[in-house]
This record gives C-alpha cells, sequence and structure tokens, in this order.
C-alpha cells in the first residue's frame, strides 16, 4: 500500500511540477486507483502484485470514499462561493463604479436587495409630484438610495415660510423654482442620479405622456384636484402610486395600485371634501419634522416596490400620530363603483 501511495504522490508532483492541471491529476489519481482495484478483485490471494497494494480491497474501497467526500465538498464549497460572489461581481462590472458599491454597501449586504436589488434601484424610473414637505424628504432619501432617473414636477418657488419644513431647499435658494433646488442638492448629495425638473404644474395636457416616462409616481401634492388627476393617469397606465398627505401633527401613507389587487385613491376618497373641512398646511399648520417622516417612508414604499422587498401598503394605509407617538394601519377596500378602476383588476 505505501508502494501505491508514494507512487501517487510522485505522480502529483511531477504533475504539478510540469505544470498539469489539477483536473488532469485528479483523473490520473482516479485510474492510478481503478488499476489497483482491478488488482485486488482478478488477482488471487498471495499473488505478489496484491500483497505489494495492500492485499485486501475493502482498505482502498475506503481511502477511495474518503477521497470521493473530500471532492463533493470542494466541489460544493466552491458552487456557494459563486453563488454569493456573482451578484457584486457582475453589478460592479456591468453597471456600477468603485465609488458607487462603496456608497450603497449598506444596502447591498441585506438580504432582501442585495446587488440585484440595487441594480434594480438604478434602472428605476421615478416621478414625484411635488418638491415641498413631502417631496423634499422622498426626492433626497430616493437620490441618496440611487435611484437612477428622478424627476419632479412643481410649479412653485422657494420661500422664506418653506425653510421650516422642506430640508431639502436652503436660505439661498429663496426666489428660485423648487424643482432646480432640489435637483442642485440631489446632484450634489449624488452625483450618480440622474435628476429631470419640470417647473410646471401637472395638468391633463402633459400628465398622460410625462407618467408613461416612468416606472411609478409619488404624489406629495398638498392639492386633491392634482391628486385626483395623479390617481387617474396611474391606474390607466397600471402604474402604483404612493400617495402621503399630512395635516398639523399627522400623516398618513398608502400605496394605491388596483393594478396588483389594490384600491384606487378615489375608492378610499369618492370626492374632495368641501371647503375648510380638510385645511392646507399654510392655513392649519404643520410640524416641521411630520413631512421629514411621512416622505422618508414613502421612498421606503418606493424602495420595496422597485426591489420586491418586504410587502408594500397596498390595500393599507398607515396613519402616524406624531402629537402623541401613535401609529396603526387600517384596511383599504375597493369600491366596485369606483369610477376610476371600477373596483375591478386594471391590466
Amino acid at each position: 500500500m505505501l508502494l501505491v501511495l508514494g507512487l501517487a504522490a510522485v505522480l502529483w508532483g511531477v504533475g504539478l511540477a510540469m505544470g498539469v492541471s489539477r483536473q488532469a491529476r485528479i483523473g490520473l489519481m482516479v485510474a492510478l486507483f481503478v488499476l489497483v482495484m482491478l488488482a485486488q478483485v482478478a488477482l488471487p490471494d498471495g499473488h505478489p502484485v496484491r500483497m505489494a497494494t495492500g492485499q485486501s480491497p475493502a482498505l482502498w474501497l475506503l481511502i477511495g470514499g474518503f477521497a470521493a467526500l473530500a471532492l463533493a465538498y470542494g466541489r460544493l464549497l466552491t458552487w456557494l462561493k459563486s453563488r454569493a460572489q456573482p451578484q457584486t461581481v457582475a453589478t460592479k462590472s456591468a453597471l456600477f463604479s468603485e465609488t458607487e458599491l462603496d456608497r450603497y454597501a449598506r444596502h447591498i449586504v441585506l438580504r432582501e436587495l442585495g446587488g440585484p436589488g440595487q441594480k434594480k434601484l438604478k434602472q428605476a424610473k421615478v416621478l414625484v409630484i411635488g418638491a415641498g414637505g413631502l417631496g423634499a424628504p422622498a426626492l433626497q432619501y430616493l437620490a441618496a438610495a440611487g435611484v437612477g432617473t428622478i424627476g419632479v414636477i412643481d410649479d412653485d418657488v422657494v420661500e422664506n415660510a418653506n425653510l421650516q419644513r422642506q430640508v431639502i431647499h436652503r436660505d439661498a435658494d429663496i426666489g428660485m423654482p423648487k424643482v432646480f433646488s432640489a435637483k442642485a442638492a440631489m446632484e450634489a448629495q449624488n452625483p450618480n442620479v440622474v435628476v429631470r425638473p419640470y417647473h410646471r404644474r401637472l395638468t391633463e395636457e402633459i400628465a398622460e405622456a410625462l407618467f408613461a416616462e416612468y416606472d411609478l409616481i409619488l404624489d406629495g401634492t398638498d392639492n386633491f384636484a392634482t391628486r385626483y388627476l395623479a390617481n387617474q393617469v396611474a391606474v390607466a397606465q397600471g402604474k402604483p402610486l404612493v400617495s402621503g398627505a399630512l395635516a398639523q401633527w399627522e400623516g398618513q401613507l398608502s400605496v394605491f395600485h388596483p393594478a396588483d389587487h389594490g384600491p384606487c385613491y378615489q375608492c378610499i376618497f369618492p370626492e374632495a371634501p368641501a371647503p375648510g373641512l380638510a385645511p392646507s398646511c399654510s392655513e392649519a399648520g404643520v410640524i416641521g419634522p411630520l413631512p421629514g417622516v411621512v416622505g422618508a417612508m414613502m421612498a421606503v414604499e418606493t424602495i420595496k416596490l422597485i426591489t420586491g422587498a418586504g410587502m408594500a401598503l397596498k390595500g393599507e394605509m398607515l396613519i402616524y400620530d406624531a402629537l402623541y407617538g401613535e401609529s396603526r394601519k387600517i384596511r383599504l377596500t375597493r369600491r366596485s363603483d369606483c369610477p376610476i378602476c371600477g373596483g375591478s383588476t386594471q391590466s
């Protein structure tokens, strides 16, 4: 047996010195093992060759079994490593720079996102309606998260009274259109994203063509006419609508997506409230950090929708009471008589 093991060691060493591939050397060892087993089985007891190679096939079978297990274990480790590493490698070579990989490292290590999720974020196109209280934090976090293309539409300019809560804008931006102020802040924070500013109000004339350029829509406006228009066009195009709203100390958030078995905005709010029943933030006031809380939640829901992580707030509304530090969720159902989605799944 020692003679055979010595011969195997010599053959392995000579093959290694000559640059023979590992696969070929393993094949040589297998051939040697087969020859020894044939000698053990074919030759009679007491034969000199059989005596020199261990006398019995039982021990060689045991050695062969251990060798097979070792090879199988090595292949398993190689396969597991190949499954764990390509996400980052493929993403790095095809889509991301070293700087971006470092920037998004905390996303990439998340089991629910990983390299594929970050790639989806970079390839996504998101439209944000409004660059005010809700739009400001949503835009900041979407840009920071690496959403590749972000559109922002708003016809307003930065005012001094905005700065208490619309933290994407600065004092030096007063008088500047909000979409350009937001674009500058987003690109300064993350130069790897593309920001498309639209300094105008969302109207029926432009909504359909504008929405068609994006994968999903965020509605951070404070007027019902725009909310109903955004809902109508999003439903018609089968795109999810992430909607947030604020009132003094309370915020609410939901994802309206009838194409994925949820209600639309008009299912829940069939008509706008009478004047005075739902005053704007300028009329009723709003605590400064509240838009940041709800706007950041809107960004989270957007990331989940893009990457497929977790469960988005479809068919649910999250209500946050900042005054008492409480939050609750309520179920939302579709209306069969809804004039927008008709209570039926959109295709």
